[in-house]
């Protein structure tokens, strides 16, 4: 009862948004990136796109570690909160695969990591209380659409191309959302 009483207070009192821990859509249970995608791309749902171009991503944040799973332009991270995303999953469908890097606090870009579809390509840090600062994506097919809530500023809007730079660099400001489209 307790529990429920705070969290009707934060909800109220505007203390921000955890998104991705209980919904992931259609993802059902999936746990890793990997898995939501293979749900996607089974369920001919009504989330399920004709083209076949799925993204999945799952953000591990300071203070709550890994998310759930979301797909196709959904929230993950959280607003409102001042936390980082310290690391993220992400894995396609339809695309040939992606190749994702980090830049994070104290390190810089940690170098690309790239999986071919329905493999998880996992960039930044767990275990370390290392913020992401920026995130760089690049399908290996197509193209890609991100958008990042960052510190101080907000949503920052989207970034459309082959390749897509969202965050900031030599600022010093934690990741905290992002959302991905392909």
């Amino acid at each position: 009862m307790l529990a429920l009483s705070v969290a009707a207070v934060l909800g109220t009192a505007g203390m921000g948004t955890a998104h991705a821990q209980e919904r992931a859509g259609s993802t059902g249970t999936a746990r890793t990136a990997a898995d939501a995608v293979k749900a996607m791309v089974g369920e001919r749902g009504a989330q399920a796109r004709p083209d076949g171009r799925v993204v999945c991503y799952r953000a591990h944040v300071a203070g709550i570690g890994w998310q759930s799973p979301v797909c196709n332009g959904q929230v993950a991270g959280t607003t409102g909160q001042s936390r980082a995303i310290e690391a993220l999953e992400v894995s396609t469908s339809g695309v040939g695969g992606i190749c994702v890097e980090a830049h994070a606090a104290d390190i810089g870009w940690q170098g690309i990591r790239c999986g071919g579809d329905l493999q998880n390509v996992t960039v930044g840090t767990t275990g370390e209380s290392r913020r992401m600062e920026a995130l760089w994506l690049s399908p290996r097919s197509g193209s890609v659409s991100a958008q990042a809530h960052v510190q101080n500023y907000g949503w920052m809007g989207w970034q459309s191309g082959n390749s897509v730079t969202v965050g900031t660099t030599g600022a010093s400001l934690r990741l905290e959302a992002v959302q991905i489209t392909v």
